[in-house]
């Protein structure tokens, strides 16, 4: 499968925002944007003319960083939320953030989506009561997410439920961390999504 191997705080720094890429280094003094609050290469720190096409890309390179997708996968996501009723821009982010990694992420069991993926990947983790392994998956109303009970004797898993457990959980998600429990209780909302960027930037991206 293919996926980006390059150093992820270079991604803070071209885009010029944190994106939260690896947990708690994040939020320390050692995070490269609090270091180096420009865009990498020999020319980061120059002066540059940004065209419309530019501001446009920005918003799109940041929010596929965001949520870790490569621009193929991220291509369908859109053609797919452009099919949708709604808003097309509101509709991507939605289908963004009810993939199970973010959804892993967002119940704290996971310092970043990357952590989350890989811990779906190695199958930690029930949907429905049915193992999975497949990061990309969407989540509906009703679906309920439960850490493996072999896994949860694991002395990573306990911390994980500890981390949880002071995790501020969006109230589209239901959790209970002693149980390495948690349920989808709605569908996310804008409103739930605390990411920096005008989406509707991305839609016109894609309609030219």
């Amino acid at each position: 499968m293919a996926r980006y191997t390059g150093a992820v705080c270079r991604q803070c720094r071209r885009e010029g925002t944190k994106l939260f890429l690896k947990g708690d280094r994040c939020y320390s003094n050692k995070c490269a944007m609090e270091r180096r609050a420009y865009a990498p290469g020999q020319h980061g720190q120059g002066r540059k003319k940004v065209s419309e096409y530019g501001t446009q890309l920005r918003a799109k390179q940041l929010v596929r960083r965001t949520y870790g997708v490569l621009e193929k996968q991220f291509r369908l996501y859109f053609k797919e939320a452009d099919r949708q009723k709604g808003v097309t821009g509101t509709n991507l982010l939605v289908m963004l953030e009810r993939r199970l990694d973010n959804v892993i992420y967002r119940l704290g069991y996971g310092q970043s989506r990357a952590e989350a993926r890989q811990l779906i990947r190695h199958a930690h983790f029930e949907l429905n009561g049915k193992k999975v392994d497949i990061p990309s998956i969407q989540v509906r109303i009703g679906d309920e997410i439960t850490v493996r009970d072999k896994s949860k004797k694991s002395e990573k898993f306990r911390l994980l439920a500890e981390n949880a457990s002071g995790k501020n959980v969006p109230a589209w998600l239901e959790s209970n961390p002693g149980d390495m429990w948690a349920k989808i209780a709605a569908m996310p909302t804008r409103e739930d999504i605390q990411i920096p960027v005008d989406e509707q930037l991305i839609v016109e991206l894609y309609s030219r």
